[in-house]
């Protein structure tokens, strides 16, 4: 490795930890849902405000995302974003009510554009042979950061259910939750600290006319003896894109030569996110205890998730440049779609019973279990008849407060299948489409319309992630798990079919040769 691709090497780690960050506040919630929704008497929607609610800040950001990076700097707004991330860590821990919570997590949202950022900054600072790994290093510390969540989820739960003198002292048996959400203070501290570190990107330096701070950049990158044959090479990209509006960057998008660019940009922000990856992640444990096996061991299977994650896109990250874009992306995307059919396979041929002996073992979980003995007996073929017949029974309050030890009684699942098709679900994203849409947004848009367009097909996928996450409660309520794994299974199949014939390849390619093939 050359001194350029060193210091690449180093810069993009550092600005891809946001990914970390990212990652930690985006999973750490789904260990949550379960002590929110008791202390604060939340029903399905408000849960899903909750864990949506960075979701929807980001759309907020991203606009301004655009506007801030092209004006102020990628640095800049890294700096920023950090910022953000950590008034939210803060304010979410402590939050003493609903709205407020909410409201903390928005303002954690506000900073979910640092994935756009970091992409945008490291596809501009990483020699051509090295940035599909480089870039792919902000997803692998997104999974990262994703697995510690659940990891500090599962220690916290435990260590709130131990009884342990030290941990009454410090109120992890009270606050649980608020302990989980305040794991991310430290990190957020340390990427605030680390982006004072960075050059800024030479591109753009050199698209704002300071061409002595882009060799001064450079130099810091590495590039002591190739500055001025990098400076012609970025000045020449850029002949004809002078450094236009911001609405201007947006209208160039509808243009007649961007037209395949754009299509191939907005089917993967839909598909990334219809995918259902997020309602995955965000609430893993929820997800499991349909499987019957407990609050416990659905926080262990979340666990798995992580690990799953971290593995795959390891795999991801050295394949990229070597089987290209485009064959992992086919395979990944008919990968998902299989895997996602298994799960509906298992929750589709899920009968639910509740016994005589159900009602003994659910003395400790409910004031008066003899309610249940109507239903002692019957059959229920999906989750949803079951939980109908459980509001009617106990009441919508009831039922849903105890839907984890109610479904552990009743259900008769195949978990070991439904368990291998989430987790191969979790395997093929995480390998695909997951890292390479990053990779394939910081390759195919010209230099000059980048800080836009980057951010406008990223609010296209977050616009989608917002909808996954925000109804995610809702649809395991009155859809089922498993006609929810067939619509993502659809979404994912549509795009298939539109993706294959247009996407490109682009690996080992320098932005201005990709600009050339596309004709751009």
């Amino acid at each position: 490795m050359n001194t350029p691709e060193k210091k690449s090497f180093l810069f993009a780690i550092i600005v891809a930890f946001g990914g970390f960050i990212f990652g930690l506040d985006a999973a750490v919630i789904s260990g949550t849902v379960r002590f929110i929704t008791e202390e604060f008497g939340l029903d399905e929607l408000q849960v899903g405000t909750v864990v949506s609610a960075p979701g929807l800040g980001v759309l907020f950001a991203l606009p301004l995302a655009s506007f801030v990076c092209n004006r102020y700097g990628r640095k800049a707004s890294l700096i920023l974003v950090a910022a953000l991330y950590l008034v939210s860590a803060v304010t979410s821990a402590i939050a003493p009510s609903f709205l407020t919570l909410v409201a903390a997590r928005f303002v954690g949202g506000l900073a979910f554009c640092s994935l756009t950022l970091a992409a945008m900054y490291i596809g501009e600072v990483a020699p051509a042979n090295w940035r599909g790994k480089l870039v792919a290093t902000n997803q692998i510390n997104i999974v990262v950061g994703l697995s510690g969540a659940y990891f500090v989820n599962l220690l916290i739960l435990n260590a709130s259910d131990s009884g342990a003198g030290w941990v009454q002292a410090i109120g992890i048996e009270q606050y649980t939750w608020r302990w989980m959400l305040g794991s991310e203070i430290v990190p957020a501290i340390i990427w605030l600290g680390l982006l004072f570190l960075v050059p800024e990107s030479p591109r753009w330096l050199v698209f704002k006319g300071r061409e002595g701070d882009a060799r001064k950049a450079l130099e810091r990158i590495g590039y002591s003896d190739q500055i001025e044959q990098e400076i012609k090479s970025i000045k020449s990209s850029m002949v004809g894109h002078e450094d236009e509006p911001l609405v201007k960057q947006l209208g160039e998008l509808f243009s007649p030569r961007l037209r395949m660019v754009v299509i191939v940009a907005f089917t993967f922000a839909v598909v990334q996110q219809a995918t259902g990856i997020n309602a995955i992640l965000f609430y893993a444990p929820t997800v499991f205890e349909q499987l019957g096996g407990g609050t416990d061991t659905a926080f262990v299977q979340a666990v798995w998730v992580g690990v799953v994650s971290v593995i795959f896109t390891f795999l991801s990250l050295a394949f990229v440049d070597r089987a290209g874009r485009r064959p992992m992306v086919i395979v990944g995307l008919l990968w998902v779609i299989t895997s996602l059919l298994v799960c509906t396979y298992g929750f589709k041929s899920a009968e639910y019973t509740l016994t005589s002996d159900s009602l003994v073992e659910l003395q400790e979980h409910l004031e008066d279990p003899s309610l249940l003995e109507p239903m002692v007996g019957s059959v229920y073929g999906s989750d949803i008849e079951f939980k109908r017949a459980l509001e009617e029974t106990l009441g919508e309050e009831v039922a849903r407060a105890k839907s984890s030890e109610l479904i552990e009684q009743a259900v008769d699942i195949n978990n070991n299948l439904i368990l291998f098709g989430v987790l191969s679900f979790i395997a093929a994203f995480q390998f695909s489409i997951g890292p390479i849409m990053w990779v394939v947004f910081s390759e195919i848009f010209p230099t000059s319309i980048r800080g836009a367009a980057i951010p406008a097909f990223v609010l296209i996928s977050s616009v989608t992630s917002y909808i996954v996450q925000m109804f995610f409660p809702w649809q395991l309520s009155n859809m089922g798990a498993g006609d929810i794994f067939l619509t993502y299974a659809g979404f994912v199949a549509v795009g298939f079919v539109v993706i294959v014939p247009l996407l490109p390849e682009t690996k080992n390619l320098t932005i201005e040769q990709i600009q050339a093939k596309l004709k751009i």
